[in-house]
């Protein structure tokens, strides 16, 4: 009986001391991402396509999913603008292009690429901020109409341009 007594205020001391240690050094979150403490608000501005080659609804596409795993996986509130982390950009770049050239001079599979222009703020560390050019492909086969696959190339595309924003902004790699 007297163990019990003494190991229910240990385990609460622990448990205590743990939350205070992960608390005092900023926000922490099971994605990985280490924001500052002071940090409350984010603003994700529309990202244009600028790009030579406008594929009409890829900045739709792109900011949303960038405000989307801002939301999903942080505590941050979304704020239209001068968020304490704020992004904004352009996307500057889509293209298809043929790779994987066979001997008779055709192209076994075609590459989907897009790249954007990202300015990231932080307004509590202006050392963390940058301005930085992502650029992700996917490979499909010639035979296959872009029409046909598109949508599932900008989803998968965008998703890893999101996780290089995500991961450059706050999980500091």
């Amino acid at each position: 009986m007297r163990k019990k007594l003494i190991v229910l205020p240990l385990a609460i001391i622990l448990f205590v001391s743990l939350l205070i240690g992960i608390s005092g050094c900023g926000v922490y979150s099971f994605t990985g991402a280490s924001i500052p403490p002071e940090a409350k608000t984010v603003s994700v501005q529309y990202f244009p396509n600028n790009a030579l080659l406008v594929e009409p609804l890829l900045s739709n596409i792109l900011t949303s999913a960038l405000r989307d795993r801002f939301t999903n996986q942080t505590s941050l509130r979304m704020i239209p603008q001068q968020g304490d982390l704020a992004f904004e950009g352009e996307i500057t770049d889509y293209r298809t292009i043929p790779v994987a050239i066979q001997s008779d001079q055709t192209a076994a599979l075609n590459r989907l690429s897009i790249t954007v222009n990202v300015r990231f703020f932080n307004k509590f560390d202006e050392t963390k901020g940058f301005e930085t050019k992502f650029t992700q492909y996917m490979d499909y086969p010639s035979e296959q109409d872009l029409n046909a696959v598109k949508d599932r190339l900008i989803t998968d595309i965008v998703d890893m341009l999101v996780d290089d924003i995500f991961n450059k902004s706050v999980v500091n790699w």
